[in-house]
């Protein structure tokens, strides 16, 4: 029983690590696509793709290893890309990704908690619930888990990931850091740079990938055979609320939790923590609309932002990728509608 703790409050130390990150690196993906659009701004993309790369050169390393067995999602027919295009559409109303809402709840963030109560309910509902029936159907053809190289794939990702952080070291961080005359390893002021400063955005994205890797190992010792992810934690914890069913908390369970600890920690060291609360009604039923929505996309396509394209495609989950195919025309078709509303 004590060895059964100790491997579940693993996954409470890997959120809290993963909070942390996510808050100094104001890590949101639903942010990283949108402002590819709206802003023209390229550095949250450009964090996401090192933590891509990151992952896949350490699952690479792993898989071959045999440390971890590969655990692609499953492709569905209809489900991966209809879920993962309508979580795309939910992560704009909700004005945050399931990663970015879960982190900014431990910010203070009033209207990220209505969010996240609304993708608890929806992704429950959708699961076991009334719209368990939508799933089954949008799942009904399906390819199960497989992979863009079948059982090559490890080796595959191990030699992409390899050179593809080569490759974006020297054209995207060593030039910043040559054209701004930084250092890499800035040692002074360290406690401030840490704990004070926001971090950049490549320290962000390989820290992501690091922590990433570190979970899948944690992961499965715990029973669950795969790395990050966020819906099914929240699932699992409100399913305890219902129900009161102890197994429902498992590994990812602590983790989701773990990241409201980590980044509430972070943002009070920081002096960043505030409690707010949106100004009007609207926006409350908005991001809960939002929340509710991505929870329902999420569980039809078997993963949310992190559990198919964060912890998918570093697999090369063929299955996630069209599920993260869909979140980012998702996020951009809506985006799009309401920049150009707010233009006109």
């Amino acid at each position: 029983m004590a060895e059964f703790y100790a491997v579940l409050i693993s996954g409470l130390l890997i959120g809290m690590l993963f909070g942390i990150i996510l808050q100094r690196g104001r890590f949101c993906m639903n942010s990283a696509f949108r402002d590819i659009i709206l802003l023209k701004e390229y550095k949250l993309i450009k964090s996401v793709a090192l933590a891509l790369l990151t992952c896949m050169a350490g699952f690479g390393i792993m898989g071959l290893a045999g440390w971890v067995t590969w655990n692609p999602k499953p492709l569905f027919a209809y489900g991966s890309i209809i879920g993962g295009f309508v979580f795309g559409l939910g992560m704009v109303l909700a004005a945050g990704c399931a990663s970015g809402t879960t982190y900014r709840v431990g910010e203070g963030m009033m209207g990220s908690l209505v969010a996240l109560v609304g993708l608890a309910i929806g992704a429950f509902t959708t699961k076991s619930g009334a719209l368990s029936g939508v799933t089954t159907a949008l799942q009904s053809v399906s390819t199960g888990g497989i992979t863009v190289f079948g059982d090559l794939t490890p080796l595959f990702c191990l030699i992409i990931g390899v050179i593809g952080l080569v490759v974006t070291f020297y054209f995207w961080v060593f030039k910043e850091i040559k054209a701004k005359r930084e250092k890499f390893f800035d040692f002074s002021n360290l406690g401030e740079n840490i704990f004070k400063k926001g971090w950049s955005w490549y320290s962000t994205g390989y820290l992501i990938g690091i922590i990433n890797i570190i979970a899948w190992p944690l992961s499965a010792a715990a029973g669950r055979n795969y790395p990050l992810g966020i819906t099914a934690g929240w699932i699992g914890n409100l399913k305890y609320l219902v129900t009161g069913d102890v197994a429902a908390l498992s590994w990812i369970s602590w983790l989701v939790l773990g990241v409201i600890v980590g980044a509430l920690i972070a943002s009070l060291i920081a002096g960043e923590f505030k409690l707010r609360t949106p100004k009007e009604g609207k926006t409350i039923l908005l991001q809960f609309l939002g929340g509710f929505i991505m929870g329902f996309g999420a569980v039809v396509a078997s993963g949310c932002n992190v559990g198919n394209l964060l912890s998918g495609i570093p697999q090369l989950s063929v299955g996630s990728i069209v599920s993260s195919v869909g979140i980012v025309l998702g996020c951009w078709f809506l985006a799009f509608l309401l920049f150009r509303e707010k233009d006109d």
